[in-house]
């Protein structure tokens, strides 16, 4: 009888960060990480950097590769190194060869882009590939078992774009779970309107930034201006744009975005889902989305998100270890439940 080897495949931060959450709910499997990869003629256009502004870039490889040797995680590259019984990512817009017919769990990263001609293309024509749509595309593949979404708007949203709905589970999702723990920082700012930019011209998209400038400036009225750059940014183009624009304007191209969002009044935002941290916050936010589109697809603030898609991973690899050579895993859904809901009924501060 062996342990289950699971395989969590990372890209952008944001993504590893929360595939590490997951992992530490799964101790009775083996986990392993990569980031994130391809094959085929994608793997050669990135190798020749046209990918560079995607997760298959070298920025976000070296990225996601730092905090897995810093956080001491098991690195498997490409998963290559052994057999895999279940793999985990957070983006089925690419399905490298060697995991198809894998089980694979979907975990829904944050907001997904608009549903724009190229995803109405991909819809129709399946045999385009699904990264010209961009995150409008994720849960199309059909190669999971499973979709772990961040909200019941959310599942709406999927069911819309055509995911079968026996595969969506609402879970929360990691990264935008228990926003209010944000709120104990020492970001020494207080009171102030807060940009968060996105990458738009760096992924080949239009954005008037200096119109978007403007449009801060005129929200804030003369209240203290923050701007907190994309990290996949072009920052000397950005922060030439900021002096000249709003010169009195603090410039911030890395830190903790949360913290910042915790501690401002308005938060002014385009395709960014820390635009989810504000509202489940209660600040005033700003977005190209329509705000009542937004309010609805608010991610669960239920403390538990990570342990939740544990909990689905679990049960997959439970089914799967039927007849087979595979540790079978104890169910303790009981016990997680009544330890959640004692949880929930103790005061804070107990």
């Amino acid at each position: 009888m062996r342990r289950a080897n699971v395989l969590f495949v990372c890209g952008s931060l944001n993504q590893t960060t929360q595939m590490h959450q997951i992992a530490e709910h799964l101790d009775d499997a083996s986990c392993f990480f990569t980031p994130f990869f391809t094959d085929g003629a994608l793997e050669t256009a990135r190798r020749l950097g046209l990918r560079e502004y995607t997760i298959l870039g070298r920025r976000h490889f070296l990225r996601c590769l730092s905090y897995l040797e810093e956080h001491s995680l098991p690195v498997d590259m490409k998963g290559a190194g052994r057999e895999y019984d279940l793999v985990v990512t957070c983006s089925d817009l690419i399905v490298p060869r060697n995991i198809l017919g894998k089980k694979i769990i979907l975990v829904q990263e944050g907001m997904t882009d608009p549903e724009t001609l190229a995803f109405r293309m991909v819809r129709a024509l399946p045999f385009l590939p699904r990264w010209m749509a961009s995150t409008a595309a994720n849960g199309l593949s059909g190669s999971f078992e499973f979709f772990c979404v961040a909200s019941p708007g959310y599942r709406d949203l999927f069911l819309e774009k055509g995911v079968p709905a026996e595969r969506i589970v609402i879970t929360g999702i990691p990264n935008f779970d228990n926003c209010a723990r944000f709120l104990r920082n020492d970001f020494p700012f207080r009171h102030y309107v807060l940009v968060c930019t996105s990458d738009l011209r760096e992924t080949y998209h239009r954005e008037d930034r200096r119109e978007f400038i403007r449009k801060a400036l005129r929200i804030a009225g003369g209240r203290e201006l923050v701007f907190k750059l994309h990290p996949n940014e072009q920052f000397d183009r950005a922060c030439r744009e900021i002096r000249e624009e709003a010169p009195s304007a603090c410039v911030f191209t890395s830190g903790v975005t949360e913290h910042m969002i915790a501690n401002c009044d308005v938060l002014i935002t385009r395709w960014s889902s820390t635009v989810f941290i504000g509202l489940a916050l209660g600040k005033e936010c700003y977005s190209d989305f329509p705000m009542e589109e937004l309010r609805v697809l608010v991610p669960l603030q239920n403390g538990c998100a990570a342990e939740n898609i544990a909990d689905v991973c679990r049960e997959v690899l439970f089914k799967s270890s039927r007849g087979g050579n595979l540790r079978p895993y104890r169910k303790r859904r009981a016990v997680r439940t009544a330890y959640k809901a004692l949880r929930a009924a103790t005061p804070a501060g107990t």
